[in-house]
């Protein structure tokens, strides 16, 4: 049978399921039963169409309704971070895109602004440090701020600093978006000034080596809080088929998940600025092994995990809950 015909022929039934649904046991039963036939059939001939997906989607929202007294197999907190935080990342990946690719277009402007007016660094970032800089690497410790101080106050103070600019970030975001993109390109120009110092005085790769031991889960925490951020925006410009109030209250939940998810992150890259990265002279196996480690979880957890979930047929529901695929996770 063409898919066209077999959609043709089933789709009154599947909207009157999705559109209609029932609390009488044998009703449910038996839509389960015709949609586990359906989704057989569309898997064997179809299983690379939409509607495959469409009608696993209808069968997975019955099933939760017959399992939803049913004691949880997943606990709460395991439930957040396992399914619900990644399946919330993967409906927002276009953005998250963006974000990242507005943050590194400014990188890049920051870095060639630098490049061809020497004023621009000492406007950006001070004279002083400049000046501090400069006499580090004079000193042959161009990483020598990292060692100044107590480490335990230098984690602490990076700690609130940091989570303090992501919710910057992310609170920007209720101004249409514009504040979280202002936050965004100035972080992305003050990071592209900083690196082109040191690869100004041939340090390039050592400071790719020193600095982004901690950097690679600040910035990349930076990012996805500006996501957050227009996300908050996109639900008051484009609230969609809601009302703007609720758009808003969507978005604002999303972000505040989101935010509460990269807490954590940014205390494990405060810790690491101030109690590992002043070790500069550390071996070159363990510091790619901490950028390595550092990229793939960032990459693994925001990016990749979410895909793969939701190719395995896990969804979030209107409600933000977690709909599972038939093979119920232990």
């Amino acid at each position: 049978m063409r898919e066209s015909l077999f959609i043709k022929k089933n789709l009154p039934r599947w909207k009157k399921i999705q559109e209609e649904p029932t609390d009488d046991p044998d009703e449910m039963a038996e839509r389960f039963v015709s949609l586990l036939d359906d989704l057989s059939y569309a898997k064997t001939f179809y299983s690379f169409s939409k509607v495959t997906r469409y009608i696993n989607g209808l069968a997975a929202g019955i099933y939760q309704r017959i399992y939803q007294n049913r004691k949880e197999e997943v606990g709460r907190f395991q439930l957040f971070f396992r399914f619900e935080l990644p399946l919330l990342f993967r409906q927002y990946h276009r953005l998250l895109l963006f974000t990242f690719c507005f943050f590194l277009v400014f990188c890049i402007i920051g870095a060639f602004s630098s490049a061809h007016d020497e004023t621009f660094v000492r406007g950006f970032l001070g004279d002083e440090y400049v000046n501090m800089t400069e006499r580090n690497i004079a000193n042959n410790d161009p990483f020598g701020v990292y060692k100044d101080g107590n480490p335990l106050l230098m984690f602490l103070r990076i700690a609130v600093n940091n989570i303090r600019v992501a919710l910057m970030c992310y609170v920007g975001g209720i101004f249409l978006g514009i504040g979280s993109l202002y936050l965004l390109l100035q972080n992305g120009i003050m990071l592209g000034v900083f690196q082109y110092i040191f690869f100004s005085h041939g340090l390039g790769f050592k400071s790719v080596l020193v600095i982004w031991i901690h950097g690679t889960l600040e910035i990349s925490s930076i990012v996805v809080s500006g996501c957050a951020g227009i996300i908050l925006g996109k639900s008051i410009l484009f609230p969609g088929t809601r009302k703007r109030l609720e758009s808003l209250r969507k978005g604002a939940k999303d972000g505040i998940k989101i935010m509460v998810a990269l807490i954590p992150v940014f205390v494990v890259a405060a810790f690491l600025e101030g109690f590992v990265t002043r070790y500069t002279g550390m071996p070159l196996w363990l510091s790619l092994l901490i950028l390595t480690g550092s990229l793939c979880f960032m990459v693994g957890y925001f990016i990749l995990y979410p895909i793969h979930l939701h190719r395995k047929g896990y969804r979030l529901n209107a409600a933000g809950k977690v709909v599972f695929p038939f093979s119920r996770p232990k």
